[in-house]
């Protein structure tokens, strides 16, 4: 079982935690009084002004001396025709074969650099949400990515969204 020490609380916590956005980083620069008629936004996709696409997927980084992946939930932009591709796989128990799709993060991760409009690949998955793959840079989310993070690094993740700003 993963544990941490939570870095403000001094707890000790169990289980991987993991956070998520509900919608793209682009859908929140629509006024909220006008996104009922220019977004169609569900759980997997969403769509503004009927000309910027977007997918929901996960950017898995691993943690040192654990099988499990720390998970962020995030969006992705993609062309019209790779979004139709993507859409249409929703209902597919098999579809990991349609290949992978480049994107740009429409996220901005705390405790991080600047980090939308990084350069992904969405590859699809079977039964799974997509996988986000971020460009190999020297960002140091695109680092983490390749080499892992630490427990200490969760646990001041962890912090920041259950005792800090990025609380509800």
């Amino acid at each position: 079982m993963f544990r941490f020490k939570c870095t403000c609380c001094d707890e000790w916590h169990e289980g991987m935690p993991g956070y998520s956005a509900e919608a793209p980083l682009y859908f929140y620069s629509i006024p909220a009084e006008q996104r009922d008629r220019r977004c169609a936004l569900d759980a997997n996709t969403c769509i503004v002004d009927d000309q910027f696409y977007f997918a929901r997927g996960c950017l898995e980084i691993p943690v040192h001396g654990h099988s499990e992946p720390f998970i962020w939930g995030v969006w992705v932009s993609l062309s019209q025709s790779s979004f139709a591709t993507f859409k249409s796989s929703l209902g597919l128990a098999a579809r990991a074969h349609l290949g992978s799709f480049f994107g740009w993060l429409s996220a901005e991760l705390p405790l991080y650099p600047r980090t939308e409009n990084l350069k992904t690949r969405l590859h699809l998955r079977d039964g799974l949400r997509p996988y986000i793959e971020l460009e190999p840079t020297d960002h140091p989310l695109a680092i983490g990515q390749r080499n892992g993070m630490s427990v200490a690094r969760v646990a001041e993740i962890y912090a920041y969204y259950e005792h800090g700003q990025g609380r509800a």
